[in-house]
């Protein structure tokens, strides 16, 4: 994509799976990716089997999206706003009406809606095992520290495993970027990229 617009590197951003793609990119292609940040997310090729991990309470939500039927628009929307709750910030407000908008505007735009659901089905090559610490872009990491899928261990040990990385933890913040933090993500960012 980026050759497709005639570009040499990029800052590039990523978030939960987003981030794990992110730190592929960067590791494969090292001298096209000029920084990376990660928001919400969990470092590729290390065992993370001694972080917390994803909570009951929203593993149990997610399970439930096997009873949605994805053809009915109505339980779709419904199913996925109860999702924005369950990732939700302890630290803001949860606004209802303003999730079910922009869950109501995604539906409505997307082909195949089913698609968003299949995180967890993925499945991390041998590849990438022990070579996060080769990463070579300059990394900061946004996590909240009440993220339920990727509990913020996960950005700690991230900023941890590459040398000279940045950790801006969100206090409160959940598995989102809420509007409420945008000012202090979007700072971040800037000086990141400077």
């Amino acid at each position: 994509m980026v050759d497709a617009y005639g570009i040499g590197s990029v800052h590039l951003v990523g978030m939960s799976l987003g981030g794990m793609i992110a730190q592929i990119a960067a590791l494969a292609h090292p001298t096209r990716v000029r920084t990376l940040t990660l928001i919400s997310t969990t470092p590729v090729g290390i065992d993370t089997s001694n972080l917390a991990q994803t909570s009951d309470i929203y593993m149990e939500h997610a399970a439930a999206g096997e009873s949605v039927d994805w053809s009915d628009n109505a339980q779709v929307i419904d199913f996925i706003v109860r999702d924005t709750r369950m990732i939700a910030s302890t630290a803001h407000p949860y606004d209802e009406v303003s999730a079910r908008n922009l869950v109501e505007r995604d539906v409505e735009r997307a082909k195949n809606f089913v698609s968003a659901t299949n995180h967890f089905m993925l499945k991390g090559g041998d590849v990438w095992k022990g070579k996060l610490g080769e990463l070579t872009a300059p990394l900061l990491v946004i996590h909240g520290t009440s993220d339920p899928v990727f509990p913020v261990g996960h950005g700690e040990l991230l900023a941890k495993t590459v040398k000279g990385a940045e950790l801006l933890r969100l206090e409160g913040g959940g598995h989102e970027i809420h509007p409420e933090d945008w000012g202090q993500i979007i700072s971040a960012i800037n000086a990141h990229t400077d």
